[in-house]
């Protein structure tokens, strides 16, 4: 789902914060920036990490597909967050060149959580289904 960050704007700035509501507990983050316009990142999906997407900086579009044909997009502004769950094969379209995406991860990295082969993923799937 789809949800704004609490924002507070002073004259001297404005902080956004998540203060409740993250939807997983978070063990680990880190954050992509310097992106050129229009690049493409992910391409791949988990089979345990669940993903909370923030929009630090600029628009960012999330492609997502849960399975053979079922695609569906979300574009991320400055102070939105998107829960990307486990098992959604997922694409970040960083739009502005100037796009900051924080990721909280319900999981420490783990290489062998990746599913990196969309053929792969899609048979995965269906062992699960």
């Amino acid at each position: 789902m789809l949800k704004n960050l609490d924002s507070f704007t002073r004259d001297d700035g404005c902080l956004f914060a998540l203060n409740e509501g993250l939807g997983i507990p978070v063990k680990r983050f880190f954050y992509i920036k310097d992106i050129p316009k229009n690049s493409t990142r992910g391409h791949h999906a988990h089979i345990k990490n669940n993903q909370l997407l923030v929009c630090i900086n600029g628009k960012i579009l999330v492609t997502m597909k849960k399975g053979d044909g079922d695609e569906s997009q979300v574009t991320l502004t400055t102070g939105q967050t998107f829960l990307l769950e486990n098992m959604t094969w997922a694409t970040q379209t960083y739009l502005t060149g100037e796009d900051v995406l924080l990721v909280l991860c319900s999981e420490v990295y783990d290489e062998k959580d990746y599913i990196r082969n969309y053929e792969k993923y899609l048979e995965l799937l269906c062992k699960l289904s």
